[in-house]
């Protein structure tokens, strides 16, 4: 039987729009900062024409959500890697002066029965505020980060967030945007999901969900499986499993006018593999557009290297060897409900998609180019 659907996803509440703040000051900067199950990250970007240009940027592997699972709670030794990352980032705000922010805190927090606990340690030692977000706006987020990578021609966009505790899908209809207006019409569901009334084309949301299962947790539901071919297996198919009341999972789609754009350190690990990459360089992964074949080609050649040499290959490494599988397990489930031959890869997520919201709110990002 397939896992009970997480609660919240799928229902679109009415948007409510806060009164704008006063307009900021020219090329004034942003930060946003991203903890998850796995990962500390931040950006400190100024607005620049339609996009951002970055000025300082902070990444960790913290592991937050460590042993969560068994016992429910944060452990001491997550907390205290993590505070110690959060001063790093403090220092840096700082640094640069920064006013503007959201600091944001996901699945690890909205799970643990100590989070309260944690984020006042946070308070108190760094002074920083974090805010726990729930996992419609997580969604949202992550659609409107990857907004400049859709194409003018796509009609039918699933973005999928695979993150460290969760994995987030949204599925939006662009056949009534003219192509010219589709990036514009993604980035205004930064305000919700909600259908709005108003006389412009607008992007609508047919459905989306947030399943509690991430690279990290994912991993953890099936520690006890030895073989590594057969845990592969196991997560994936348990995965697909979670997505049984997904609407558009029923829907056979055509790959005409159909575009998946994935988020996660998995995808662009996968896509620096296709590559060959010796060195990871963003700028040939973010927006590289990848087969189904060509994914389950890496993905095969994982499992036949086996842990062993995963932990050896230089694109893997010994940070992402113990999560990479999971997230493969999460993509592959993906393209087997949906094949295409249009995958873009975004080597961006939260971080950007508070970067873009903030912005757009306070009107400093100009209209892209059609």
């Amino acid at each position: 039987m397939a896992p009970k659907r997480p609660g919240g996803a799928g229902a679109f509440p009415i948007p409510v729009e806060s009164p704008a703040p006063n307009p900021p000051a020219q090329a004034e900067l942003y930060a946003a900062l991203d903890l998850g199950t796995n990962s500390c990250r931040m950006l400190i970007a100024r607005p620049t024409g339609s996009q951002f240009q970055v000025v300082d940027s902070f990444s960790k592997t913290v592991q937050l959500g460590s042993g969560l699972g068994a016992t429910g709670r944060l452990s001491r030794s997550s907390m205290a890697r993590t505070v110690q990352a959060l001063r790093i980032c403090q220092q840096k705000l700082k640094r640069h002066k920064v006013k503007r922010m959201r600091l944001v805190t996901t699945e690890a927090c909205r799970r643990a029965r100590n989070a309260d606990d944690f984020i006042r340690r946070v308070k108190r030692e760094t002074g920083l505020q974090l805010d726990v977000i729930k996992p419609e706006e997580e969604a949202r987020l992550a659609v409107i980060s990857c907004a400049p990578l859709v194409s003018s021609k796509t009609e039918q966009l699933l973005v999928v967030d695979i993150g460290g505790g969760s994995t987030e899908l949204v599925w939006i209809d662009l056949c009534g945007v003219p192509e010219c207006d589709r990036m514009q019409a993604i980035m205004q569901l930064h305000t919700g999901f909600a259908a709005r009334e108003n006389d412009r084309p607008a992007a609508r949301v047919v459905d989306w969900i947030s399943v509690p299962l991430g690279v990290a947790t994912l991993r953890d539901q099936f520690n006890d499986v030895e073989d590594d071919a057969a845990r592969f297996a196991l997560m994936s198919w348990f995965f697909e499993e979670n997505l049984a009341e997904f609407t558009p999972y029923k829907d056979e789609q055509s790959r005409a006018g159909f575009q998946i754009v994935a988020t996660s350190g998995t995808v662009t690990t996968v896509a620096a593999s296709h590559l060959g990459l010796k060195r990871y360089d963003r700028t040939k992964v973010d927006g590289l557009r990848m087969t189904s074949d060509e994914i389950d080609k890496v993905i095969r050649g994982y499992l036949d290297l086996g842990p062993l040499g995963r932990r050896r290959d230089p694109r893997i490494g010994q940070d992402r060897q113990a999560l990479i599988m999971s997230g493969a397990a999460i993509l592959q489930a993906l393209l087997r409900c949906w094949p295409t031959d249009r995958l873009s890869v975004a080597d961006r997520g939260l971080r950007e998609g508070l970067l873009y919201a903030q912005m757009s709110a306070d009107g400093v990002l100009e209209p892209g180019p059609c």
